[in-house]
Protein backbone atom coordinates (compact mmCIF):
# COMPACT_ATOMS: atom_id res chain seq x y z
CA UNK A 1 0.00 0.00 0.00
CA UNK A 2 1.44 3.29 -0.89
CA UNK A 3 1.89 6.23 1.31
CA UNK A 4 -1.02 8.45 -0.10
CA UNK A 5 -3.36 5.17 0.51
CA UNK A 6 -2.17 4.86 4.00
CA UNK A 7 -3.03 8.59 4.61
CA UNK A 8 -6.55 8.36 2.96
CA UNK A 9 -7.05 5.17 5.11
CA UNK A 10 -6.21 7.33 8.50
CA UNK A 11 -8.08 9.99 7.84
CA UNK A 12 -11.41 8.06 7.17
CA UNK A 13 -10.85 5.98 9.89
CA UNK A 14 -10.11 8.80 11.96
CA UNK A 15 -13.55 10.47 11.05
CA UNK A 16 -15.26 7.11 12.10
CA UNK A 17 -15.77 5.64 9.00
CA UNK A 18 -16.05 1.78 9.72
CA UNK A 19 -12.88 -0.26 8.73
CA UNK A 20 -15.03 -2.28 5.93
CA UNK A 21 -16.67 0.22 5.04
CA UNK A 22 -12.96 1.90 4.05
CA UNK A 23 -11.70 -0.99 2.75
CA UNK A 24 -14.50 -1.06 -0.15
CA UNK A 25 -13.76 2.05 -0.80
CA UNK A 26 -9.90 2.11 -1.54
CA UNK A 27 -10.93 -1.06 -3.95
CA UNK A 28 -10.43 0.07 -7.42
CA UNK A 29 -13.06 -0.92 -9.80
CA UNK A 30 -10.80 -3.16 -11.76
CA UNK A 31 -8.98 -6.23 -10.62
CA UNK A 32 -8.08 -5.86 -7.21
CA UNK A 33 -5.47 -8.81 -7.79
CA UNK A 34 -3.88 -6.55 -10.87
CA UNK A 35 -0.05 -5.71 -10.88
CA UNK A 36 0.71 -2.42 -11.01
CA UNK A 37 2.82 -1.87 -14.29
CA UNK A 38 2.84 1.86 -14.02
CA UNK A 39 2.68 4.50 -11.09
CA UNK A 40 3.18 7.99 -10.37
CA UNK A 41 2.30 9.42 -6.97
CA UNK A 42 4.82 12.51 -7.78
CA UNK A 43 6.68 12.61 -4.85
CA UNK A 44 9.60 14.83 -4.84
CA UNK A 45 10.83 18.63 -4.00
CA UNK A 46 8.33 21.37 -4.85
CA UNK A 47 9.20 22.99 -8.46
CA UNK A 48 11.12 20.07 -9.62
CA UNK A 49 9.87 18.80 -12.97
CA UNK A 50 8.00 15.95 -13.31
CA UNK A 51 9.94 12.29 -13.38
CA UNK A 52 11.98 12.14 -17.08
CA UNK A 53 11.70 8.66 -16.95
CA UNK A 54 8.19 8.32 -17.09
CA UNK A 55 7.44 11.81 -18.37
CA UNK A 56 8.07 13.79 -21.74
CA UNK A 57 6.65 17.42 -21.95
CA UNK A 58 5.53 17.86 -25.45
CA UNK A 59 6.43 21.94 -26.65
CA UNK A 60 4.40 23.83 -28.83
CA UNK A 61 0.93 24.96 -30.02
CA UNK A 62 -1.70 22.68 -31.28
CA UNK A 63 -3.49 23.75 -34.22
CA UNK A 64 -5.61 20.72 -34.92
CA UNK A 65 -7.99 22.02 -32.37
CA UNK A 66 -7.26 25.65 -32.57
CA UNK A 67 -5.93 25.86 -28.63
CA UNK A 68 -4.81 29.13 -27.59
CA UNK A 69 -1.56 27.84 -25.65
CA UNK A 70 2.15 27.34 -25.92
CA UNK A 71 3.17 23.65 -24.30
CA UNK A 72 5.99 24.66 -22.43
CA UNK A 73 8.93 22.35 -21.26
CA UNK A 74 10.47 21.11 -18.07
CA UNK A 75 9.09 22.71 -14.31
CA UNK A 76 8.19 26.07 -16.51
CA UNK A 77 3.85 25.17 -16.13
CA UNK A 78 4.11 21.61 -15.20
CA UNK A 79 5.56 21.20 -11.24
CA UNK A 80 5.83 18.97 -8.16
CA UNK A 81 4.21 21.00 -4.82
CA UNK A 82 6.36 19.31 -2.53
CA UNK A 83 2.99 17.71 -1.03
CA UNK A 84 2.54 14.71 -3.83
CA UNK A 85 0.98 16.66 -6.49
CA UNK A 86 1.77 17.36 -10.17
CA UNK A 87 0.65 21.11 -10.97
CA UNK A 88 0.13 22.03 -14.57
CA UNK A 89 -0.61 25.73 -14.65
CA UNK A 90 -2.36 27.50 -17.91
CA UNK A 91 -1.10 31.21 -17.34
CA UNK A 92 -2.25 34.44 -19.37
CA UNK A 93 1.37 35.58 -20.68
CA UNK A 94 2.87 35.80 -24.08
CA UNK A 95 6.77 35.38 -25.28
CA UNK A 96 5.72 32.52 -27.89
CA UNK A 97 4.16 32.68 -31.53
CA UNK A 98 1.57 30.13 -32.10
CA UNK A 99 -0.50 29.36 -34.83
CA UNK A 100 -2.64 32.67 -34.98
CA UNK A 101 -0.19 34.67 -34.36
CA UNK A 102 1.49 35.72 -30.80
CA UNK A 103 0.62 33.59 -28.12
CA UNK A 104 -1.28 34.65 -25.04
CA UNK A 105 -1.07 31.54 -22.58
CA UNK A 106 0.95 28.97 -21.59
CA UNK A 107 0.34 25.18 -20.16
CA UNK A 108 1.89 22.24 -20.33
CA UNK A 109 1.00 18.58 -22.01
CA UNK A 110 2.93 15.23 -20.55
CA UNK A 111 3.05 12.10 -22.08
CA UNK A 112 4.74 8.71 -21.65
CA UNK A 113 5.45 7.87 -25.03
CA UNK A 114 8.78 5.46 -25.56
CA UNK A 115 7.94 5.62 -21.72
CA UNK A 116 5.70 3.65 -20.76
CA UNK A 117 3.03 1.92 -23.25
CA UNK A 118 -0.08 -0.67 -22.30
CA UNK A 119 -2.40 -2.70 -24.08
CA UNK A 120 -5.58 -3.06 -21.13
CA UNK A 121 -5.52 -2.63 -17.86
CA UNK A 122 -7.13 -0.32 -15.41
CA UNK A 123 -5.98 3.05 -15.66
CA UNK A 124 -6.35 5.58 -13.08
CA UNK A 125 -5.81 9.55 -11.94
CA UNK A 126 -7.10 11.43 -8.77
CA UNK A 127 -7.34 15.07 -9.66
CA UNK A 128 -8.57 18.48 -8.79
CA UNK A 129 -9.28 20.42 -12.01
CA UNK A 130 -9.20 24.21 -13.15
CA UNK A 131 -12.03 26.17 -13.41
CA UNK A 132 -13.42 29.11 -15.78
CA UNK A 133 -14.48 29.66 -18.87
CA UNK A 134 -12.14 28.43 -21.84
CA UNK A 135 -10.61 25.40 -19.69
CA UNK A 136 -9.79 22.27 -21.35
CA UNK A 137 -8.35 19.81 -18.94
CA UNK A 138 -7.84 16.08 -20.19
CA UNK A 139 -6.15 12.94 -18.97
CA UNK A 140 -6.31 10.37 -21.99
CA UNK A 141 -4.48 7.84 -24.22
CA UNK A 142 -3.49 7.34 -27.82
CA UNK A 143 -2.49 4.58 -30.14
CA UNK A 144 1.61 4.04 -30.09
CA UNK A 145 1.10 3.85 -33.76
CA UNK A 146 0.33 6.94 -33.87
CA UNK A 147 3.70 8.58 -36.23
CA UNK A 148 2.95 5.37 -38.74
CA UNK A 149 -0.97 5.15 -38.78
CA UNK A 150 -2.12 8.82 -38.29
CA UNK A 151 -4.74 9.95 -35.75
CA UNK A 152 -7.50 8.73 -35.47
CA UNK A 153 -6.67 4.70 -36.89
CA UNK A 154 -4.30 4.38 -34.14
CA UNK A 155 -7.28 5.10 -31.86
CA UNK A 156 -7.39 7.38 -28.68
CA UNK A 157 -9.07 7.08 -25.14
CA UNK A 158 -10.65 9.85 -23.29
CA UNK A 159 -10.41 8.87 -19.81
CA UNK A 160 -11.57 12.32 -18.43
CA UNK A 161 -12.35 15.54 -20.18
CA UNK A 162 -13.67 18.79 -19.23
CA UNK A 163 -14.69 21.81 -20.55
CA UNK A 164 -14.29 24.83 -18.46
CA UNK A 165 -18.54 26.33 -19.01
CA UNK A 166 -19.79 22.44 -17.56
CA UNK A 167 -18.10 22.52 -14.16
CA UNK A 168 -19.97 19.68 -12.96
CA UNK A 169 -19.72 17.86 -16.27
CA UNK A 170 -17.14 15.21 -17.37
CA UNK A 171 -16.83 13.10 -20.24
CA UNK A 172 -15.46 10.04 -21.71
CA UNK A 173 -14.87 9.26 -24.99
CA UNK A 174 -13.53 6.50 -27.82
CA UNK A 175 -11.89 7.93 -31.14
CA UNK A 176 -11.31 5.90 -34.58
CA UNK A 177 -11.70 5.44 -38.00
CA UNK A 178 -15.13 6.60 -38.90
CA UNK A 179 -15.71 7.92 -35.37
CA UNK A 180 -13.96 10.74 -34.73
CA UNK A 181 -13.58 14.54 -33.65
CA UNK A 182 -16.88 15.71 -32.62
CA UNK A 183 -18.63 12.24 -34.17
CA UNK A 184 -16.58 10.38 -31.09
CA UNK A 185 -18.21 7.77 -29.26
CA UNK A 186 -18.97 8.35 -25.27
CA UNK A 187 -21.46 9.72 -22.61
CA UNK A 188 -20.76 12.78 -19.65
CA UNK A 189 -21.00 11.94 -16.29
CA UNK A 190 -22.69 14.49 -14.14
CA UNK A 191 -21.65 15.20 -10.59
CA UNK A 192 -20.10 18.07 -7.84
CA UNK A 193 -18.15 20.99 -9.14
CA UNK A 194 -15.36 19.08 -10.26
CA UNK A 195 -13.15 21.96 -9.76
CA UNK A 196 -13.82 22.11 -5.58
CA UNK A 197 -11.95 18.64 -4.65
CA UNK A 198 -10.48 15.68 -5.99
CA UNK A 199 -11.81 12.89 -7.79
CA UNK A 200 -10.68 9.72 -9.43
CA UNK A 201 -11.34 9.03 -13.16
CA UNK A 202 -10.72 5.71 -14.21
CA UNK A 203 -11.02 2.82 -17.10
CA UNK A 204 -11.17 -0.79 -17.31
CA UNK A 205 -9.97 -1.51 -20.81
CA UNK A 206 -10.48 -5.24 -21.61
CA UNK A 207 -10.33 -6.89 -25.26
CA UNK A 208 -13.86 -5.75 -26.01
CA UNK A 209 -15.13 -3.46 -23.88
CA UNK A 210 -14.08 -0.18 -22.12
CA UNK A 211 -15.50 0.86 -18.85
CA UNK A 212 -15.56 4.36 -17.21
CA UNK A 213 -16.05 5.64 -14.00
CA UNK A 214 -16.10 8.48 -11.39
CA UNK A 215 -14.89 7.67 -7.87
CA UNK A 216 -15.84 4.42 -8.84
CA UNK A 217 -19.15 5.16 -10.33
CA UNK A 218 -19.62 3.02 -13.66
CA UNK A 219 -21.18 5.58 -15.98
CA UNK A 220 -20.20 4.22 -19.56
CA UNK A 221 -19.34 0.86 -21.24
CA UNK A 222 -18.15 0.67 -24.95
CA UNK A 223 -17.93 -2.49 -27.39
CA UNK A 224 -17.46 -3.22 -30.80
CA UNK A 225 -21.19 -3.30 -31.03
CA UNK A 226 -21.25 0.41 -30.72
CA UNK A 227 -19.25 1.34 -33.69
CA UNK A 228 -22.10 0.84 -36.51
CA UNK A 229 -19.38 -1.26 -38.21
CA UNK A 230 -16.47 0.70 -37.95
CA UNK A 231 -13.36 -1.11 -36.66
CA UNK A 232 -12.27 -1.54 -33.29
CA UNK A 233 -8.46 0.06 -32.73
CA UNK A 234 -8.40 -0.46 -29.23
CA UNK A 235 -6.63 -3.91 -29.14
CA UNK A 236 -2.32 -2.64 -29.37
CA UNK A 237 -0.49 -0.56 -26.77
CA UNK A 238 -1.93 3.01 -25.89
CA UNK A 239 0.22 5.56 -24.38
CA UNK A 240 -0.76 8.20 -21.44
CA UNK A 241 -1.48 11.96 -21.72
CA UNK A 242 -2.26 14.97 -19.17
CA UNK A 243 -2.35 18.53 -20.29
CA UNK A 244 -4.47 21.51 -19.65
CA UNK A 245 -5.24 23.12 -22.84
CA UNK A 246 -6.76 26.92 -22.74
CA UNK A 247 -9.10 27.47 -25.30
CA UNK A 248 -10.53 25.66 -28.51
CA UNK A 249 -13.11 24.37 -30.56
CA UNK A 250 -14.72 22.82 -27.81
CA UNK A 251 -14.32 24.95 -24.99
CA UNK A 252 -14.16 28.26 -26.44
CA UNK A 253 -12.10 31.21 -25.66
CA UNK A 254 -11.63 32.56 -21.88
CA UNK A 255 -13.49 35.39 -21.27
CA UNK A 256 -13.37 38.46 -18.53
CA UNK A 257 -14.94 35.69 -16.13
CA UNK A 258 -11.84 33.53 -16.75
CA UNK A 259 -8.92 34.08 -13.51
CA UNK A 260 -5.48 33.14 -14.08
CA UNK A 261 -3.46 30.88 -13.55
CA UNK A 262 -5.42 28.19 -13.43
CA UNK A 263 -4.50 24.44 -12.36
CA UNK A 264 -4.92 21.12 -13.19
CA UNK A 265 -3.90 19.15 -9.69
CA UNK A 266 -3.16 15.57 -10.36
CA UNK A 267 -2.59 13.42 -7.22
CA UNK A 268 -1.37 10.15 -9.14
CA UNK A 269 -1.23 8.42 -11.93
CA UNK A 270 -1.90 4.58 -11.67
CA UNK A 271 -1.97 1.74 -14.31
CA UNK A 272 -2.89 -2.10 -13.42
CA UNK A 273 -3.27 -5.30 -15.52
Amino acid sequence: MSMKTTTRLSRLLRLGVPALAVAALLVAPGNASAATVFSDDFDGPAGAAADASKWTNETGDNVNNHELQWYTPGAQNAALDGQGHLVITARQEGGHTCWYGACTYTSARLNTAGKFTQTYGHFEARMKLPRGQGMWPAFWALGNDIGSNGWPNCGEIDFMENVGYEPNTVHGTIHGPGYSGSGGIGAAYNGPNFSDDFHTYAVDWSPNSIKWYVDGNLYQTRTPADLNGNRWVFDHPFFIILNLAVGGDWPGSPNSSTQFPQQLVVDYVHVTA
